[in-house]
């Protein structure tokens, strides 16, 4: 529990034993305050276990200091790249979206015991919590106006515990249950379609998926005409950049 203590005196800064319980709460929540503006408040999508949403993740103003830092990588200069990954050592503001996602973690509304004891409570268990590093491989992905991305699970070359940051541009990601083989067992009958379930992303969200949201779930983007539709109304989509963090699965 030494990895935790250190962060946890990281984020919520040293304490002296003469303190009290009293001394050390506005602490706390002066740190909340400057992170995040609030304590980070998680939405738990519960038709599907371990998928989760932080709405208010990045600030107006940490989005705009995210795009400087990913337009100042230059991978994007030439209109034909639409895409950046990187492996092991990511970049600082990378590192940085890292530890704000396990600090959101850490101050969310959910008990930090409760989070270790219960994984179907909290938006990382605390296995994924405190590996080091919390993710080693990075995605930059930029999308125009009605280009999306099809129904996938992420490869089993990476761990569980999968994060995705949503910048610029509002969209609709829908999740589909991965069937693993047609319940009827006849030719010619067939499933009926498979349930989607709707996750609105705002500039700004932060997703995070583990266990079955990770590995039984099919996620896309369809961002043609139609498909990007909340609460009854069409979706004014512009250009979407979205960050995604992974960890490598390790080699034995």
């Amino acid at each position: 529990m030494d990895d935790q203590e250190t962060l946890l005196k990281q984020v919520f800064g040293e304490s002296s034993d003469s303190d009290s319980d009293d001394c050390e709460q506005p602490q706390q929540h002066e740190n909340r305050s400057e992170n995040f503006g609030q304590t980070p408040s998680w939405l738990r999508i519960k038709e599907i276990n371990g998928l989760y949403l932080f709405v208010d993740f990045l600030s107006p103003q940490h989005q705009s200091s995210l795009l400087s830092a990913i337009q100042n990588e230059g991978w994007f200069t030439d209109a034909s790249h639409n895409q950046a990954m990187r492996f092991g050592d990511l970049p600082t503001w990378a590192t940085k979206l890292s530890d704000s996602i396990r600090e959101a973690v850490l101050l969310s509304d959910n008990d930090l015991a409760t989070c270790d004891g219960d994984k179907e409570v909290c938006p990382l268990p605390s296995d994924l919590l405190w590996r080091e590093p919390l993710f080693d491989q990075l995605i930059v992905n930029v999308y125009q106006p009605g280009e999306g991305i099809c129904a996938h699970v992420d490869l089993m070359r990476f761990d569980d515990g999968i994060a995705i940051v949503s910048l610029e541009s509002s969209c609709v990601m829908h999740f589909t249950r991965v069937r693993e083989a047609s319940s009827t067992g006849e030719r010619g009958i067939e499933d009926p379609p498979a349930k989607k379930v709707p996750v609105y992303l705002t500039p700004g969200s932060l997703v995070v998926m583990s266990g079955e949201a990770r590995y039984h779930w099919k996620h896309e983007i369809s961002r043609k005409p139609g498909f990007q539709i909340w609460e009854g109304k069409e979706l004014n989509q512009k250009r979407r950049i979205s960050i995604t963090l992974r960890k490598l699965c390790r080699v034995e």
